[in-house]
């Protein structure tokens, strides 16, 4: 039978299209409309001179969307919820920092005001950094609340109580969704009835996993009656309905989803959850046609983009070569900076304990076995190369920004589409080359290949490599198992 199309709202199915190519299509930071003079200051002084295409599309749309100061979108309507859909390394994170801290400038009192929720605690550090950078100086306060500092301390950091009754220490809060969620239920004094913005990164995460709840419980909160006394009461929300006279007489603060994603899901059931209202799409991922209007290479199914400069290539092998590949790899074809993917904890660790024992390769393992500072420090020795291989459960590197990837290796092919391609997106970032191995053993070749053309990713190339070259590691590597099972007992 025949598949049934989905009917796709008319927001999906003609979304504004944001250049993929982003070195040829750089915007100088002057020729974006609207930016506040201090914050190209900022910008200059962090050494960015240009904005990629997603920033130079988007930046603008939240700017005007909030055009008549943070009550009300233009011309008195509510603004319109926007969805982000562009690669790994593509610079979203900017996008919603410039015009959010723009537009909060002005402000008199300290409310939660933005709302920045993040799926894991690396993305929402790295998050709150990009945002200290651009409140610096601003008398704007950034609090991260991702369960790092105790409930009590965090308590602390968001709000204070006076003889007057609480007041709020954050403008901004980039949070992870469990710990906020502990905070909207038990913190006297939280308050999100004055939130503008909330923004979901990695929204596909956030809308699958079991943080729909969290989402639904924001909502709830931003809209939650206050016992205020009459004065704020002009203030007071109503849930978004039609416009009545009673609802358009009183000035109220819009609540508008700002949602980023690498894989934005296409499924409008899905997006529908989030109750979004007359959203636009800003996406880098379409297929491009020729002058002719023709289809180019890639098919009209190609629903992710991977970054320009990557190439992919994958390794058909058998269970026990596997670790002999990985170590032919690092060992005889010399490849640097590697981030190595497998599917668990356990693998991760005992593969580590392996190229351990072997010897030859500076190697770590990055996983949740380690504590946040730990983690850090395996970063930046990674990124200033004291560390040759590094080896990582999706977890942990899901949306973490490594600088100077060379190379990514699937040790473990990934089971799912998205996974691929957040794993691969770690190299070839803001422009640059990168390669990406996968080792798919024999019995998921096939599968392998179908969920990739199915994506429209059809530039994977096959690289045997042959047992004469993996042959001069047998023993050794017989040797390091041997040690290793001495270590484990």
């Amino acid at each position: 039978a025949p598949q049934v199309q989905p009917f796709l709202p008319q927001w999906l199915a003609q979304p504004k299209r944001v250049q993929k190519r982003i070195k040829d299509n750089l915007c100088p930071i002057r020729d974006v409309p609207g930016i506040h003079p201090r914050l190209l200051k900022k910008l200059q002084m962090n050494g960015i001179k240009s904005f990629f295409p997603v920033q130079a599309e988007v930046i603008p749309a939240i700017l005007q969307s909030a055009s008549n100061g943070y009550l009300m979108g233009r011309g008195g309507y509510r603004p319109k919820d926007i969805c982000v859909s562009a690669p790994t390394g593509s610079g979203k994170t900017l996008s919603f920092v410039i015009p959010i801290v723009q537009v909060l400038l002005d402000r008199v009192v300290c409310h939660v005001r933005a709302l920045v929720v993040l799926p894991t605690k690396e993305l929402a550090q790295q998050v709150s950094k990009v945002f200290n950078v651009y409140t610096d100086g601003t008398g704007l306060k950034v609090v991260l609340i991702t369960g790092q500092k105790s409930f009590a301390k965090e308590q602390e950091m968001l709000v204070q109580k006076k003889v007057t009754g609480y007041c709020s220490l954050a403008d901004i809060v980039v949070a992870t969704p469990g710990r906020l969620t502990d905070h909207i239920n038990q913190t006297p004094g939280f308050s999100l009835t004055q939130l503008r913005f909330l923004i979901v990164d990695e929204a596909d995460r956030m809308i699958d996993d079991m943080h729909q709840n969290c989402l639904n419980q924001i909502v709830k909160a931003a809209f939650r009656v206050e016992n205020y006394s009459g004065s704020n009461m002009l203030f007071q929300r109503t849930k978004p309905g039609p416009v009545t006279a009673a609802s358009s007489c009183s000035p109220q603060i819009p609540l508008q989803k700002l949602l980023f994603s690498a894989t934005l899901t296409q499924d409008p059931e899905k997006l529908q959850q989030l109750d979004l209202f007359q959203p636009r799409l800003f996406t880098s991922v379409y297929s491009e046609k020729n002058g002719d209007g023709t289809e180019a290479e890639q098919d009209l199914n190609n629903k992710y983009t991977l970054p320009e400069g990557l190439s992919q290539c994958y390794v058909p092998c058998d269970l026990n070569s596997k670790p002999l590949l990985l170590l032919y790899f690092m060992l005889k074809m010399n490849f640097t900076r590697v981030l190595c993917f497998t599917n668990s904890r356990e693998a991760s660790h005992r593969l580590f304990l392996l190229v351990q024992a072997f010897g030859g390769v500076t190697v770590a393992e990055f996983s949740s076995r380690l504590s946040p500072s730990e983690r850090q420090r395996t970063m930046k020795e990674f990124e200033q190369g004291k560390i040759q291989l590094l080896i990582s459960t999706d977890a942990t590197a899901r949306g973490i920004d490594v600088k100077g990837v060379n190379y990514v290796i699937n040790y473990d092919a990934p089971q799912f589409i998205r996974t691929y391609i957040h794993r691969v997106g770690r190299t070839a970032r803001a422009g640059e080359a990168g390669v990406a191995f996968s080792l798919v053993l024999r019995i998921q070749e096939r599968r392998f290949l179908r969920m990739l053309r199915d994506a429209g990713i059809q530039d994977i190339k096959k690289h045997p490599v042959k047992g004469n070259s993996l042959k001069p590691l047998v023993q050794q590597y017989e040797g390091a198992l041997c040690k290793l099972e001495k270590t484990v007992k």
